[in-house]
């Protein structure tokens, strides 16, 4: 049993939100026993049939519940966002059970205008498995191969580990986020999804994609946003002073699984080898992903952003934390950094000079060059949560 480092409250309601696959239906099950859980499964057709008409008997048979009962898990709130009011009106009893309300995204509640109980339920995300979470089990090859849905990861049949991949991409992005977002022109969104694999990590040319999938400048910004509500990638916004600036330029955006941007990149039999571009690619995103999610998890309150000068000059995260610290971070899949590696975060410091700066790379041990860290990415990882 893999331990998940979301903190789940027992004695308080709180909605759960993550991509399909992530685990949180295995979750639950691990943190709440069926003995004394209700459990209503909108995946199901009959269960959404019998309550999307009559939300009414959804509240009568929680007020109707066994004395047992101590919570009530509603999976796939989403598919009937009138269910909210019930529990709302539940929670205002003093006897009332705690709700468990999960899904693949809010998406759909906030458009909807759906009753998100104000304040009377917590909010969490779910995500792909961590190398922390993985403990020993954990390959960084495997990982760069398969990503780290749970399922995914774990099946022992690499041949069968792609088909679900494949299935992923195809049933749930391309149908499922359609029908969540109600994107109206499934070919186009089809064509954005295939482009938005390639472009992964790069930053985004809204007007360049526009002209690829045959429609308009801010449709395709929508579409990114919808992936982001939905929980499956992060938009990175460039580093700037002023919040203004900062979202005057265009964002680079990293899906959620590299597995899945595999898949969509359509390399899943192609190898992963040390040294390419490839390699590369797979280890910035792995690890910005791990920091994402750690900091989600940590409730770190950090801020994220790239940092890019007009003559080139990078660095692939900055992280700005609560206390005023900053942290300049560059990821190279390399265990030999030169001083020629290492011009982005000289840039930076330039206009940030209290910045700390960070080499993640696969060396295996620590090292400094000037006012630079260059640390195995372990320990990068490990020093970003441990500074103030």
């Amino acid at each position: 049993m893999i331990n998940r480092f979301v903190k789940l409250p027992k004695n308080k309601s709180f909605f759960l939100f993550g991509p399909r696959q992530t685990g949180k239906s295995t979750l639950l099950r691990t943190l709440f026993s069926a003995e004394t859980t209700l459990h209503f499964d909108l995946l199901k057709s009959e269960e959404y049939f019998r309550l999307s008409p009559q939300p009414e008997l959804f509240r009568e048979e929680v007020i109707h519940r066994s004395q047992k009962i101590t919570h009530v898990l509603v999976d796939e709130i989403q598919r009937i966002p009138e269910l909210l009011n019930e529990v709302h009106f539940l929670l205002e009893n003093k006897n009332a059970p705690h709700f468990i309300l999960t899904g693949s995204s809010a998406r759909k509640l906030k458009r909807s205008n759906a009753n998100l109980l104000a304040g009377r339920a917590l909010s969490f995300s779910l995500f792909p498995l961590s190398f922390e979470e993985l403990g020993p089990s954990f390959s960084l090859h495997k990982t760069f191969e398969r990503g780290s849905l749970p399922a995914i990861y774990l099946e022992k049949d690499s041949n069968l580990a792609q088909e679900q991949l494949r299935a992923y991409v195809d049933t749930y992005l391309k149908e499922e986020i359609e029908r969540e977002a109600q994107v109206r022109n499934i070919g186009q969104f089809v064509r954005f999804i295939t482009l938005a694999g390639h472009e992964n990590g790069n930053v985004l040319n809204f007007s360049n994609l526009s002209r690829e999938t045959g429609t308009s400048y801010q449709t395709v910004k929508a579409y990114f946003q919808i992936l982001e509500d939905t929980l499956l990638g992060k938009l990175l916004q460039p580093f700037a002073k002023s919040q203004r600036k900062r979202l005057s330029k265009h964002p680079k955006f990293y899906f959620f699984d590299l597995g899945v941007v595999r898949a969509l990149q359509k390399k899943l039999q192609v190898p992963i080898t040390p040294k390419t571009p490839d390699y590369g690619d797979s280890f910035e995103h792995f690890l910005l992903l791990e920091i994402f999610k750690k900091a989600d998890y940590s409730r770190s309150d950090f801020e994220f952003s790239f940092y890019r000068t007009e003559h080139g000059a990078e660095v692939d995260l900055i992280i700005e934390k609560p206390s005023g610290e900053m942290i300049a971070l560059e990821v190279k899949a390399t265990d030999n950094v030169r001083s020629s590696d290492l011009s982005g975060l000289l840039s930076f410091s330039d206009i940030c000079p209290k910045a700390k700066l960070i080499c993640a790379c696969l060396a295996p041990h620590r090292r400094k060059l000037g006012k630079i860290e260059i640390l195995p990415w372990q320990e990068a990882f490990a020093e970003i949560f441990s500074l103030p």
